[in-house]
């Protein structure tokens, strides 16, 4: 759902308008270009924003409702106070009363565009998705990326055929996502009326052969239908009626595949990693089939090099976690572990990977690069044994007792029924006792991780 809030204008003018009274005299009554403000009003609406702010949601009301009381006739503060009213009693899920106090808004003061989208916001939170619709192409007309969210909706109230057309249009303007095509597929198989939506589409496609989402919906159909010989021919003839289709390649490599052309599928593959159309998630994807591809058909390796230079200016962890498990699958350890150290150093959030990168420096004994990785890692991921548990390896292998003794009795800590992960602990503070002279305590660890029977 797209969000894009601002502050409304409304508060902005009372903020700025609260700065201007502070420099005027005791004497003076308090004005601004909303009209006349009393000090009650500032104080109650300035105490709702206080406690709004520490998440005091039902304290912040109260002090609303005296701002309200105190801003009398003044009509725009009032839509002030119900717009902030709304937002607190949103947080409350008072979404009736939420409502109402938008509606308030809107009815006070117009169709202000930041009461508009906060009304979007609680219609699709209370998922009132009907009362949305009309709001969202009022959006629309402000801010055309609102028509993604009408699609959504147009799906969500089961009105499926505005929905694929809105996904059309939209697929036709601005090239095709992953989104719209995961929700175009959703409701293909909600409405479970794949023989009409294929004869649509064909019709479509015979009336107008060059628009291209059309061959690639009906590509898809073809596919889940079993179909694979006329989602192949159509994948063909839309290569045929737009020989410089980039999207046309995302099928036909898997084709060339499955008929053993391995040229045709070599040539397809490399279409789509060099395509500036396609999506990353949707490379990655024929990536991991081009590396199963290679497994089976080692005579084409030598084309990975090509491959890995075409993903190499994305800067994605991804790419390099993929090589990397296709590298150790064949037992190459320092490839892999070359690439997983590229894919950690790009993507900082991707725990299995992180793992995967310290669990191989371990094994192939990069005690330091593994001491450093787990370090790093624990910022990201400070409630993660693992890794508490990893780094403490690594600083036992580098006989710093004292560090690795400090990791794991707070690694362990974090432990949630995990006996085997437990045992693994307590067996390396015996190995970092031992190694620090502490015989006592380094027995007690041994015990621990001796008591710990683990089920076959």
């Amino acid at each position: 759902m797209k969000i894009k809030f601002t502050y409304l204008f409304l508060i902005i003018g009372l903020l700025v308008s609260a700065s201007a009274l502070a420099q005027e005299t005791e004497l003076e009554e308090p004005t601004d270009d909303l009209g006349n403000v009393s000090d009650a009003f500032q104080e109650n609406f300035f105490e709702a924003l206080k406690q709004k702010a520490i998440e005091n949601y039902e304290l912040a009301l109260t002090a609303l409702k005296k701002a309200e009381r105190a801003a009398k006739d003044n009509e725009t503060s009032k839509a002030v106070v119900y717009f902030e009213m709304a937002k607190n009693q949103k947080h409350l899920k008072m979404f009736e009363d939420a409502e109402e106090n938008f509606k308030k808004v809107i009815e006070s003061q117009g169709e202000q565009l930041d009461v508009m989208e906060a009304l979007y916001d609680l219609y699709y939170v209370k998922r009132d998705y009907n009362a949305a619709i009309p709001l969202v192409k009022k959006l629309i007309l402000r801010d055309e990326d609102y028509k993604e969210d009408l699609a959504n909706l147009y799906h969500r109230t089961q009105q499926y055929d505005a929905a694929l057309e809105l996904l059309d249009e939209l697929d036709e303007s601005w090239g095709e996502t992953a989104y719209r095509n995961a929700l175009r597929r959703q409701i293909y198989k909600i409405t479970g009326n794949s023989e009409g939506a294929i004869k649509n589409l064909e019709s479509k496609i015979d009336k107008n052969p060059k628009k291209e989402q059309d061959y690639l919906n009906l590509i898809f159909l073809y596919s889940e239908q079993g179909e694979t010989a006329k989602a192949f021919e159509t994948a063909k003839e839309l290569l045929k009626n737009q020989p410089k289709s980039q999207l046309a390649h995302l099928a036909l490599y898997k084709f060339y595949l499955e008929e053993g052309n391995t040229t045709e599928a070599m040539r397809s593959m490399n279409i789509v990693f060099g395509s500036t159309k396609i999506e990353r998630e949707s490379k990655y994807k024929v990536l991991g089939d081009f590396l199963n591809f290679v497994g089976k058909n080692p005579e084409y390796e030598s084309d990975l090099e090509g491959v890995i230079n075409q993903f190499s200016s994305e800067g994605s962890g991804q790419v390099y976690e993929q090589l990397g498990d296709y590298y150790l699958t064949k037992q190459d350890k320092e490839a892999a572990l070359r690439f997983y150290e590229k894919g950690a150093a790009l993507d900082e959030d991707n725990f299995s990977l992180i793992k995967n990168t310290l669990l191989l420096q371990i094994d192939v004994k990069k005690y330091e690069a593994a001491k450093t990785l787990s370090e790093n890692a624990l910022s990201t991921f400070p409630a993660q044994p693992l890794l508490y548990l990893l780094n403490g390896v690594a600083n036992n292998r580098l006989n710093q007792s004292d560090m690795a003794i400090e990791s794991l009795e707070t690694g362990v800590d974090f432990l949630l029924d995990n006996p085997k992960m437990e045992k693994d602990f307590y067996e390396q503070l015996h190995i970092a006792y031992t190694n620090k002279g502490d015989s006592k305590r380094a027995t007690e660890y041994k015990k621990k991780a001796e008591g710990i029977s683990l089920s076959n």
